[in-house]
């Protein structure tokens, strides 16, 4: 009997940790994107975040509580790994008062409803703002994380085409996404 019970407070651990990931991974994800991050790094930052917070044993609070918690924790995580690579040569790496800089930003950006307005005004430009052969191409690296040599197999462009591809969609993107938030 004591054995069952452990067993389901570990499941109920268990259940806790796994929705606390699930609501918010992809917002620390984005968070380290926009400092800077590469794909790949987000996703190892992102993975040791959630580790550290979890062993500490973490409360959670209110989302946008929780959200900025894990928000500094990943942005600590991101700070060590820039310290480890400025004592590699040829790295270049991204300075805290950046990070800091950022953060004030993306906590402005990120309430809870500049982000769902962010998001919706989004959604709205990808349907109107870009081709359906540019929307693929985004959906590609955003949503599918392919990489451009990937892309530009399936859409039948040089890797440099799919970079001034991206590139101009991201422009034309974040000026829709403008326009319609000044609304």
């Amino acid at each position: 009997m004591h054995s069952k019970g452990m067993t389901a407070a570990t499941a109920d651990r268990r259940a806790e940790a796994a929705e606390l990931v699930r609501e918010h991974q992809a917002g620390v994800w984005r968070y380290l994107r926009f400092l800077g991050c590469e794909p790949n790094e987000a996703d190892d930052l992102v993975q040791e975040t959630f580790l550290a917070v979890l062993r500490e044993g973490f409360e959670v609070r209110s989302p946008k509580q929780t959200a900025a918690y894990l928000r500094t924790v990943a942005r600590n995580r991101l700070l060590t790994a820039r310290r480890k690579q400025r004592s590699r040569p040829a790295t270049v790496g991204i300075e805290a008062a950046d990070i800091e800089a950022a953060e004030a930003v993306w906590a402005q950006v990120a309430d809870e409803d500049g982000l769902d307005d962010y998001l919706v005004a989004l959604d709205e430009c990808l349907k109107v703002a870009v081709s359906p052969r540019v929307r693929r191409a985004l959906e590609l690296q955003y949503r599918d994380r392919a990489g451009r040599s990937e892309i530009a197999a399936e859409l039948d462009l040089a890797v440099e085409g799919v970079k001034t591809l991206l590139r101009r969609a991201r422009s034309a993107l974040r000026d829709c996404v403008q326009r319609r938030l000044e609304r």
